[in-house]
């Protein structure tokens, strides 16, 4: 099977759901911070499992890239940029991650329970703080990304 390049992928998206040209996406990125769990992550996306996301709004501000939008598109993709779905934002909540609840965390579809929520999310936020020169704390506000998958359609 030829792969195709996200670029191709959402030109298919917007042709089959007849979609303006003109319509943009938000973003195009795959999850996580190794291979195995962008892997994981876009296979939850795709089965339908996996309905939300959480990211630092510190990184939106220092790499100066706009927050997600209610009925922004993103182009899902696997560690090598094989994309993997469409997404569509439904809800953009920014609070601090301290108030994360596990009503809120369940949607992302990872954790069990709030606490491996919070240690998984916790252990990814300070390695990007690292990175990015920012320091994470209890009270640094997330982005939580409600979103739905768009394509590729399930089959009936």
């Amino acid at each position: 099977m030829k792969k195709i390049t996200a670029e191709e992928y959402w030109k298919q998206f917007l042709k089959a759901e007849k979609l303006p040209e003109t319509t943009v996406y938000e973003e195009i990125f795959a999850f996580g911070w190794t291979e195995t769990i962008a892997k994981k992550l876009a296979n939850m996306v795709r089965s339908g499992q996996k309905k939300a996301t959480t990211s630092c709004l510190r990184a939106f501000e220092i790499e100066k890239a706009p927050i997600p939008a209610v009925g922004g598109y993103s182009v899902i993709t696997d560690w090598h940029g094989n994309p993997q779905a469409i997404i569509r934002n439904t809800r953009i909540t920014i609070l601090p991650y301290r108030d994360v609840t596990l009503e809120i965390c369940s949607r992302e579809g990872e954790d069990d329970c709030l606490k491996t929520w919070q240690k998984n999310h916790r252990d990814s936020f300070v390695r990007e703080g690292q990175e990015l020169g920012y320091e994470f704390t209890e009270d640094t506000k997330v982005v939580f990304q409600d979103f739905e998958k768009v394509y590729p359609k399930k089959r009936k």
